[in-house]
């Protein structure tokens, strides 16, 4: 009963060290691909960014301005 139990438990813990590194390698992988994909979708884009125009006609131009920083009192 116990004389295959060494060679089991060593060939179990080389079965799990290859899959931790192929795990391991697929994450760095799937990373670089993302970072990649990112850089690229990034580089591509031509529209500069605008800002939002306000929602209501009365609301200031910015949130920032000096009417909307200051108490009315």
């Amino acid at each position: 009963m116990l004389e295959g139990f060494d060679d089991r438990v060593m060939t179990s813990l080389a079965m799990r060290k290859r899959e931790v590194s192929g795990a391991q390698r697929f994450m760095a992988f799937a990373a670089m691909v993302s970072l990649g994909g990112g850089a690229f979708a990034g580089m591509t884009m031509g529209e500069p960014a605008q800002a939002a125009h306000p929602l209501s006609p009365f609301a200031p131009a910015t949130a920032l301005a000096p009417s909307a920083l200051l108490d009315p009192r």
